[in-house]
């Protein structure tokens, strides 16, 4: 007992000693107490939590080296340049890695065998070397600690093949004490870890993965380069992190914002060394607001100020996505995080896995189909999020989510979650939540013939609502507590002992209905797009103006101004044509062809309103791209080839295309019979183009391509509609 007093008070001494703190956060004391009295130790904490302390600390105290094992040459440089500053001694910390030449990798050696070294810092890569092997025989070692612990399991968001070896090089050089630390593990990839490392009878200390400073919101992704620009600009001076899947949409991103005004730099894998590292140090020293990056950035970043993380694109995991919000407000201050999806983004992400061996193809399916539902959730986005991580959020309202603040209409569901926990228990525990689903809506699929279960009693005793509807059902279950996911066999569902008492005694459970990301249903329903920041008033009013416009030149009224057209502009409220060229999807031709009558509606309704208007924010385009605009223009006035074009500027034939779109949109004219005489059948322009004339509602492709039919391609429907687009519209 007075032993481990003495620990207790040698470890507070050290702490104000080293760190200049004078209590312990969270399971910070009792974690280091475990690893001190030499027993295995699993540590979750969330980012910000403290845990590079939970084993620097002990380091320091213990006799021997400790062994720490990391992910990133960045994350070790920055800890053992964190480390030198609490100590005299420059020697305390160093790092073995591939970026050390022979005298420096010398160095590091004699330090540690004169005693100096107490931390020193491995890559899994460089502890698998013979000659590292051999020189940490001989040296005592107090403890190993693998930091980042997710990287071992193949269901967490990063893992690494060569953490699945880290066990059997230990057992090589001599065994002693292990903590592993993630801030983000899910019970499965918990497990996962433990067993790869042999850590079952380990101390598990589990934080709260809370983060109570956050702030979730997902926006539609409609033009989220200008609601970016527009967030930061309302935003100035504040540190933030922008996340693409992309490298190439990095370093777009970052120079379209630098464009704009905005202090920004890229950071990703593909950048020279040394370039990625200055970028880092200006991001660390507030040389730059804003780093674009790729997921490489961040691991271990120790800057407590970031106030916003934005997600480009949607990550392909939900521990990916925690991991990266989690990189806000790590000082308890503010921390925004707002990511925009589209259903495309991850379809795209399926297509990456292609290729892939199977059983990664399945593990990472799973993963996207955690991320689509916590994405499309109406829930409570702290809960569907603390859920996923085997903690339970009780609060209904958490204050701190776009679903809380602005919570969508609720329906009564307590009947429908009775059938779909029969349903569940008449199949048993052997099938995920897609074939649930499928059984109730009563598609006969090929897997559900197989096992009989459109002869089940309640197959198709749910189709009258949607798939959406009942995957917010089975998710309100799976919460409740009254499905259960079974961790070995990871995605199989079974009903649980709460759930069978539900079945008997149910209780009120409501269903918020879903949002609706899917753009093309947005404009056939005629929602504006945006985030809702528009005067809905005389958004009403452009609409009704645009249909008596299009009555008058016999136009569709997509043909006019599209709905984003309309939504900004009554957004930003332009009252001249110069104004009027500034808009969304609107150029110089559209603004002298159809402007005037908006902007004198517009005039009228500001002063009327006594608006004040916002200052304007022009998005500007970035050099390179209005440049490919130009070549565009002029080459097709030459009557080039477009497979020539698309060469000639590096793009795809279906990027080519989307270039060709935004230029017509924003109202330039482009005379394109020429390709389409060499590249189509005349009968089939005739058609598609009638279609777009009499018969269409809207520009919509998807709708094109369900009412023209199966002999008739998607970029035949895209040539023509840009052709009718620019005849009749500009």
């Amino acid at each position: 007992m007075t032993q481990r007093l003495t620990d207790r008070e040698l470890i507070h001494q050290k702490l104000k000693e080293y760190f200049g703190f004078s209590s312990f956060k969270g399971n910070q004391e009792a974690v280091i107490l475990n690893l001190l009295a030499g027993r295995d130790t699993f540590v979750l904490m969330p980012t910000g939590g403290g845990k590079s302390l939970c084993y620097q600390l002990p380091a320091l105290v213990m006799d021997g080296v400790a062994i720490i094992i990391s992910p990133l040459i960045a994350l070790m440089k920055n800890q053992v340049d964190a480390m030198r500053t609490f100590s005299d001694n420059p020697g305390i910390a160093h790092f073995l890695n591939s970026s050390l030449n022979k005298n420096a990798v010398q160095q590091v050696r004699d330090d540690v065998l004169a005693g100096k070294t107490k931390l020193l810092y491995f890559a899994p890569e460089s502890l698998t070397k013979e000659d590292n092997i051999s020189f940490l025989r001989k040296i005592k070692i107090s403890f190993y600690a693998i930091d980042e612990a997710h990287c071992i399991s193949e269901w967490g968001h990063d893992f690494r093949p060569e953490y699945r070896r880290i066990r059997p090089i230990i057992n090589d050089i001599g065994t002693a004490p292990l903590i592993t630390l993630t801030a983000t593990a899910t019970p499965k990839v918990q497990l996962d870890i433990q067993k790869n490392l042999g850590m079952n009878n380990a101390t598990v200390f589990k934080s709260s993965f809370n983060r109570p400073n956050l702030y979730y919101e997902l926006r539609p992704k409609n033009d989220a380069d200008r609601e970016i620009i527009k967030f930061i600009k309302q935003n100035p001076n504040k540190s933030g992190i922008i996340y693409c899947l992309s490298r190439k949409k990095v370093e777009e991103l970052a120079e379209l914002l630098v464009a704009n005004g905005i202090k920004a730099l890229p950071y990703h894998a593909g950048m020279d060394a040394q370039k990625r590292a200055e970028n880092q140090d200006a991001f660390l020293m507030e040389g730059t607001d804003v780093i674009v990056a790729t997921i490489a950035f961040g691991m271990g970043i120790d800057k407590p100020d970031v106030r916003f993380v934005i997600h480009y694109d949607i990550p392909k995991s939900l521990e990916g996505y925690y991991q990266e919000t989690g990189r806000a407000g790590r000082d308890g201050g503010e921390g925004f995080c707002l990511t925009f999806y589209n259903y495309k983004d991850i379809q795209k992400l399926e297509k990456f896995m292609q290729g892939k061996p199977i059983a990664e193809q399945e593990i990472g399916k799973l993963l996207l189909l955690e991320t689509q539902s916590y994405a499309e959730t109406s829930m409570c986005r702290r809960r569907s999020l603390l859920h996923y991580f085997g903690e339970e959020y009780k609060q209904d309202n958490c204050g701190a989510c776009d679903n809380c603040c602005n919570p969508r209409p609720q329906v009564e569901a307590s009947q429908d979650l009775v059938l779909a926990l029969k349903a569940l228990e008449s199949i048993g525990d052997k099938f995920k939540i897609d074939h649930l689903i499928t059984m109730l809506l009563g598609k006969t699929t090929a897997n559900i013939k197989s096992y009989s279960h459109h002869k089940n009693q309640y197959f198709g005793r749910g189709a009258e609502k949607p798939q959406a509807f009942w995957s917010a059902v089975i998710r309100q279950g799976l919460i409740l507590g009254y499905i259960d996911k079974n961790i070995e066999n990871y995605g199989l569902i079974s009903i649980t002992e709460s759930g069978k008492e539900f079945i008997e005694h149910p209780k009120s459970v409501r269903v918020a209905q879903d949002h609706d990301y899917d753009a093309e249903e947005r404009e056939q329903n005629n929602i504006p797009s945006g985030g809702g920041a528009a005067d809905e008033e005389l958004f009403a009013m452009l609409k009704d103006l645009r249909k008596k416009v299009a009555k008058k030149h016999n136009l569709p009224p997509f043909v006019i101004f599209q709905d984003p057209s309309l939504e900004d502009m009554s957004i930003q409220y332009p009252t001249t044509l110069e104004e009027m060229q500034n808009i969304s999807g609107v150029g110089v031709g559209k603004a002298q062809k159809f402007g005037q009558e908006f902007i004198d509606l517009i005039k009228v309704y500001v002063e009327e309103k006594e608006i004040i208007r916002p200052q304007d924010m022009v998005v500007k385009a970035v050099a390179n791209k209005s440049g490919n605009k130009i070549f565009i223009i002029q080459s097709i006035d030459r009557r080039m080839d477009f497979e020539d074009i698309a060469r000639a500027k590096n793009l795809t034939f279906d990027e080519l295309l989307s270039e060709i779109e935004s230029i017509v949109n924003a109202g330039t004219r482009l005379n394109i019979q020429y390709y389409l005489d060499d590249y189509m059948d005349e009968d089939k322009i005739e058609d598609i183009y009638l279609y777009f004339k009499e018969d269409a509602e809207s520009d919509s492709l998807d709708e094109a391509i369900a009412e023209l039919g199966s002999e008739y391609t998607e970029e035949e429907i895209r040539l023509v509609r840009i052709k009718f687009l620019c005849e009749v519209g500009n």
